[in-house]
């Protein structure tokens, strides 16, 4: 009996996993395929990817390359950047001193290009707005977009997201744990 118990409070601590490397690699296909048609072949071209650090980043680096293979752009591939929030936050005083991240802007710029924001975890929209407002400093986009890996729900702002790989009711005590390769030798998203 108590090592069933001790099984149980094993699996509990982990944490279930609702998407593996499998699953994420088909929901980046799916979201690249989405954002190609929704672009259109007139917009393609205008298309920049911004991740926001640390897991968007990879992940736009992904989604670039999935359209360039999807639409045959190896002589002009996709541009990647992304976008320090870090100043941006309207919690900055109950966090305490974070480290900034790198803005990488692409050569060009953001100038009347279609942006993708790209996030892993979409929760309260805090993390997005503060990503719009650091947009303001570095150009004027045509149109900006929301691309996430896993929409939890729970907002506290109006935003909402383009393109979501996975929607995943949860509790406001649940985490949301993405992990990549690129960051932590994994991919995996589980629901602590």
């Amino acid at each position: 009996m108590r090592a069933a118990q001790k099984a149980v409070q094993t699996a509990a601590a982990s944490g279930r996993t609702i998407l593996d490397s499998p699953a994420i690699a088909r929901v980046i296909d799916r979201i690249a395929h989405e954002i190609i048609e929704r672009a259109g072949d007139e917009h393609l071209g205008e298309l920049t990817l911004l991740g926001i650090p640390t897991r968007g980043g990879p992940l736009a680096s992904r989604l670039a390359q999935r359209i360039g293979l999807f639409v045959d752009r190896s002589a002009d591939p996709i541009p990647v950047g992304s976008v320090d929030i870090t100043l941006y936050r309207d919690d900055l005083r109950s966090r305490g001193v974070r480290p900034l991240s790198p803005t990488c802007i692409p050569d060009g710029g953001i100038e009347g290009r279609h942006v993708v924001l790209v996030d892993d975890v979409l929760y309260s929209g805090r993390t997005v707005r503060a990503a719009l407002d650091a947009l303001r400093e570095v150009g004027r986009p045509r149109v900006v977009q929301l691309a996430v890996l896993v929409d939890r729900g729970h907002r506290e702002l109006p935003i909402r997201a383009d393109y979501v790989g996975k929607n995943v009711p949860t509790s406001a005590r649940e985490q949301v744990r993405v992990s990549l390769v690129e960051t932590d030798g994994i991919d995996e998203v589980v629901v602590r």
